[in-house]
């Protein structure tokens, strides 16, 4: 049986080095693969972490978002402010998951596993994108969760198919693009407390200056300039404009440039340090 630990290799990785010593592309995709599996296959058995990881996103919409229900200028033209807040709260849950999965780097290299994994033929790119895709996994799971309660609960979302996949594709990515960024930050820290913090310091920022809780409209200036190069803004405006038809100004091909592009930077910028958290 698969080892439940955050970080553990994934399921078959070592006992099959020739399906691995093929093509780039094939060792890059095995490797991508194989670790979304396994985060898939620790959240089936794993069914209390979903549930906690699924409290903390219903608390802001149902007691957050009905506390300030009556306050017209913070809806941004939708009629019900719980459901604009739904697409941040969204967001604000997955990057709760990525920004913290660095910490599997830092175990990884307490016991050993980290120096394992360089070991194997995959490219140290494919382990960073794997990584990421699990975070991805564990965010998809979660919001579509969350996603059901609100149709539950009969918030006024668009529910078509199509607007359902691309928000869903929208948030794998930016989650992805998170958990790089944590990675990246997880090299260069040498212990599980200080990583905490540096977490903490990075994530508040990030979610509270950017349109998960209220629109830019409303910002003042410095703010405002701050929520435009903040790549969550444009996560959230992404996922708003196909759950709820507003905050994006239609211009939704423009939210998944930015978020492919930070993905991107973060992906590369992490498979350039990843080896370093083992020094």
């Amino acid at each position: 049986m698969m080892s439940a630990q955050p970080g553990a290799l994934p399921a078959g990785l070592a006992e099959r080095p020739s399906a691995l010593a093929g093509s780039a592309v094939a060792r890059f995709l095995s490797g991508t693969h194989a670790a979304a599996r396994a985060e898939l296959q620790k959240l089936r058995h794993d069914h209390i972490d979903i549930f906690t990881r699924s409290v903390q996103p219903l608390l802001w919409l149902f007691i957050f978002g009905t506390a300030l229900s009556a306050n017209k200028q913070l809806s941004g033209g939708a009629a019900d402010y719980r459901a604009y807040i739904t697409p941040g709260v969204m967001a604000q849950a997955a990057l709760f998951i990525a920004i913290f999965f660095g910490l599997a780097v830092i175990w990884e290299r307490d016991v050993g596993q980290l120096q394992r994994l360089l070991a194997t033929p995959l490219p140290r790119s494919a382990i960073v994108v794997g990584k990421a895709a699990g975070a991805g996994v564990r965010a998809l799971v979660q919001a579509c969760l969350l996603l059901i309660v609100v149709a539950i609960a009969g918030i006024g979302l668009r529910f078509g198919p199509l607007d359902l996949i691309g928000s869903l594709l929208l948030l794998v990515l930016g989650t992805a693009s998170f958990a790089c960024l944590s990675m990246l930050i997880a090299a260069g820290v040498r212990s599980r407390e200080r990583f905490m913090g540096i977490g903490q310091l990075v994530m508040m920022p990030l979610f509270f200056a950017s349109s998960a809780l209220y629109p830019l409209s409303i910002m003042p200036g410095w703010l405002h300039a701050v929520a435009r190069v903040n790549p969550l803004t444009y996560e959230v405006q992404g996922l708003r404009q196909m759950l709820l038809g507003v905050g994006g100004a239609g211009e939704l091909w423009l939210d998944f440039l930015v978020v492919i592009g930070f993905l991107l930077v973060m992906i590369a910028a992490a498979t350039r340090a990843y080896p370093k958290a083992i020094l």
